[in-house]
């Protein structure tokens, strides 16, 4: 008797814990049915303002390189001048004996250096010198391979400057490849170079034929997105 009222016992003690796990099981999923019902919206409202955010920081992005298409940096200018009018007169001689090009006053639309004077620094502070109009920094910069005492760049964000100096060692290794690669902003622009095939190749064949048809082969240049 005692162990029948035993089995019987054991048997609704399972079936008790079978039943509560099914209900927890199905509280479980009602909780989280309705967690998912009213987080969904919210998710998809993240979505689409993580999506604005990117696209306005795009806009922003655009709109400060815009800002800085006229602009130049100079390094390597000895700071001795005393007011911007004497900077300004300066970097008109350094371009006219240099580059033979003629600078306007009205042709400049800001001269000044970038961060706090440091007197116990030798090293000159760079300066930033933005053009009126595009095509007169274009010609600088063309011809700044003729610069004797100091060198320029481009106006570069700070992000930028991070992206090129991580594609460096990508540049440097194409280069050393025998290709044609340079950096166009943040990004790495590489242009294969056949030459080197072309003379294996007229190694092995003298056949005019298909030597010709090897040069008529176009060049490949293949972009490498910026390191993010």
């Amino acid at each position: 008797m005692d162990s029948q009222f035993q089995m019987l016992f054991e048997k609704m003690k399972i079936e008790m814990q079978n039943q509560t796990a099914e209900l927890k099981e199905s509280i479980t999923k009602s909780i989280m049915d309705t967690m998912d019902e009213k987080l969904s919206p919210i998710i998809e409202e993240n979505k689409k303002l993580k999506s604005e955010v990117e696209k306005l920081q795009k806009e922003i992005e655009h709109l400060r390189r815009g800002e800085r298409s006229n602009n130049i940096m100079i390094f390597g200018l000895e700071e001795l001048e005393t007011s911007t009018g004497k900077l300004l007169n300066k970097m008109k001689g350094i371009f006219k004996n240099d580059l033979n090009i003629t600078l306007e006053d009205n042709e400049i639309n800001k001269i000044h250096r970038i961060g706090n004077k440091n007197n116990e620094r030798n090293k000159p502070r760079p300066i930033l010198c933005s053009f009126v109009t595009n095509w007169k920094k274009n010609e600088i910069m063309k011809n700044k391979k003729s610069l004797s005492k100091i060198y320029i760049t481009e106006d570069y964000s700070k992000e930028v400057l991070e992206k090129r100096r991580a594609l460096k060692t990508e540049l440097d290794k194409e280069r050393q490849k025998g290709n044609v690669a340079y950096l166009k902003h943040d990004k790495l622009i590489v242009k294969e170079n056949y030459s080197s095939h072309e003379k294996r190749k007229r190694d092995v064949s003298a056949s005019p034929s298909s030597s010709s048809s090897y040069q008529m082969q176009p060049r490949k240049q293949q972009t490498i997105s910026s390191i993010k």
